[in-house]
């Protein structure tokens, strides 16, 4: 069970609070398995995996929902994306040079810190994707803290969140006020927040999430919503690759040569390979000549 990769949306209607517990093993290290991370960014990563799932529960998206963390340091770009079937992946891009950061502090990642949560839900019939992003500039040490202060600005209801990681889990626990719950327990959040304090990173890592809640709320009315698998997957494939060279245009240096290609995903590194016979058929369409190496993403 502590092994098991699960989502858990939960609710205490007596406290007036609702919330989502994430416990995750094989998709995060799928995801965070990467010989180029540092301890600090494996670790980064797999926080904000756990997060990706639990918004993506919180709000229900049908569609898919991603949170990416940019600075202008040496660790560019955080990705992670959950989607409705229950997949998640994520990706580190580090500057050009470095070796990415030793410190897990947010503050420490160089300046012009900005935190994206993008939102995207299936259109009404056969429209399109709706978008919606929230933005914001992260002065908080901990990627936790950070979405708690998107949520003061977002929909302005208290809201606490833990994230936890190791070299092999990760874990999340999120508690959000209900709306007008003061009307059913005035004291509800408070003794349900100090209950939440009593709860550790590691504790929170090694059991699976129904122990977790069962230990801090076990006097309290504890009602399971719903309790969904997660899984890693990419949405690479050798035809997007194909449209991807395809979209890149006629090349420049326009020497009129097929050359190999390879396409490598950089979420899941799977890697493309078109010999010189399927580019010269890209390149007969007139609608793609591209040589050397490329990223799929």
């Amino acid at each position: 069970m502590a092994n098991s990769d699960q989502a858990t949306r939960f609710l205490l209607p007596e406290l007036g609070i609702r919330g989502v517990a994430v416990h995750l093993a094989d998709s995060a290290e799928r995801i965070r398995d990467r010989p180029d991370y540092t301890e600090a960014v494996s670790h980064l990563l797999g926080e904000a995996t756990a997060a990706t799932v639990i918004l993506g529960h919180h709000i229900k998206v049908d569609g898919r929902l991603s949170l990416q963390l940019k600075t202008d340091g040496d660790l560019r770009t955080l990705f992670t994306e959950s989607t409705a079937q229950g997949t998640v992946r994520g990706i580190a891009q580090i500057a050009e040079g470095a070796t990415g950061p030793e410190v897990r502090d947010l503050t420490a990642l160089g300046g012009d810190r900005l935190l994206a949560i993008t939102i995207e839900n299936k259109g009404v019939g056969n429209r399109e994707m709706q978008q919606y992003q929230g933005l914001v500039a992260v002065d908080r040490p901990t990627l936790a803290e950070a979405i708690e202060q998107y949520f003061v600005q977002s929909e302005q209801l208290p809201t606490r969140l833990l994230l936890a990681a190791d070299k092999g889990h990760a874990a999340g626990l999120m508690l959000q006020k209900l709306p007008g719950s003061d009307d059913r327990d005035r004291d509800g959040w408070d003794r349900a927040l100090a209950l939440f304090e009593t709860l550790g990173e590691q504790e929170l890592l090694d059991l699976p999430s129904a122990e977790v809640l069962h230990r801090l709320f076990h006097d309290e009315t504890l009602q399971i919503l719903e309790q969904s698998p997660v899984t890693f997957a990419c949405s690479c494939s050798r035809e997007r690759a194909q449209d991807m060279l395809i979209s890149l245009g006629p090349d420049p240096e326009g020497d009129g040569l097929n050359h190999p290609t390879d396409v490598k995903c950089e979420f899941c590194g799977e890697n493309y390979h078109f010999t010189a016979g399927e580019m010269a058929v890209i390149h007969a369409s007139s609608q793609a000549e591209q040589s050397g190496p490329v990223t799929l993403q």
